[in-house]
């Protein structure tokens, strides 16, 4: 049997695209073939089944959001700035009302990660990682003279994706582009006091 070629990476982004707008539940075979081009046994054959398209799906998500953070970070410029384009940026992904811009670890984490329990793990871990990678510039920030020690960068980086959790929660219901913005205002002021 001769196996099918394709740029998976692509694949992947349009299985992504699926699943944050409809989420996994009710985003059926159909609508995976159109988002990803493939047909469905092709899917099947490279993923098993819908279920490892998405944790595949997760696992590119996550490529594509390290190689962002890190080129956001991965400079010489002050370490807040940074920080509070990083920030910026999440806003506009809240107002943009586009599904593609969600976050699809927690859309995964508050539909299927109770039921299923590997899901979980792997969204965890990512979790993990982002908290970590978040640690790590405000340590940077620290060392730079940016930022005091009063409070450690374990506590900065969780009270930012906390943070970050809320305002993607908040859009949702209160789209205004002022509020969303002067809120990420406020939690970057706080988080960096």
């Amino acid at each position: 049997m001769r196996n099918a070629e394709f740029d998976r990476a692509q694949v992947l982004r349009g299985a992504m695209a699926a699943f944050m707008h409809k989420g996994y539940t009710k985003t059926s075979m159909q609508d995976l073939t159109q988002a990803t081009g493939l047909h469905p046994g092709s899917i099947y054959c490279a993923f098993d089944n819908k279920r490892g398209l998405l944790i595949a799906a997760i696992e590119q998500y996550q490529l594509d959001r390290n190689e962002q953070f890190c080129q956001l970070f991965d400079n010489e410029g002050p370490v807040l700035s940074n920080l509070k384009t990083y920030l910026d940026r999440i806003v506009i992904e809240c107002l943009s009302c586009d599904s593609q811009q969600a976050c699809l670890l927690t859309k995964a984490l508050n539909e299927i990660a109770e039921q299923d329990d590997e899901v979980r793990q792997i969204i965890t871990g990512n979790l993990k990682d982002w908290q970590q990678a978040l640690m790590e510039q405000f340590s940077h920030a620290v060392k730079k003279g940016e930022l005091h020690g009063e409070v450690n960068s374990e506590q900065r980086a969780q009270y930012l994706m906390m943070g970050i959790y809320g305002l993607r929660t908040f859009a949702h219901t209160h789209p205004e582009a002022q509020t969303i913005q002067q809120l990420a205002d406020k939690l970057f002021e706080d988080v960096c006091r």
